[in-house]
């Protein structure tokens, strides 16, 4: 998902939590938004987490040389 996607899910939640008024049979949208919203900053520390690991990694490259001695002379 990442980081949009936690931004995504962070805004979705405060929308349903503070600015819907409407009620569903059965359904508490403010807690759905809540929810949202706690997922959303899940969502966000995980991505943050995950791309400063990524930025900490080292890369080696092993290069395997092999010297052929030369052929011997042909009379």
């Amino acid at each position: 998902m990442g980081i949009g996607g936690g931004i995504f899910l962070i805004v979705v939640g405060a929308i349903l939590a503070f600015a819907v008024k409407d009620s569903v049979s059965g359904v508490d949208l403010a807690l759905i938004g809540y929810i949202c919203m706690g997922a959303g900053v899940l969502t966000l520390i995980i991505a943050l987490v995950m791309n400063a690991q990524r930025t900490n990694t080292t890369h080696r490259e092993v290069v395997e040389r092999r010297d052929v001695p030369p052929a011997p002379p042909t009379a």
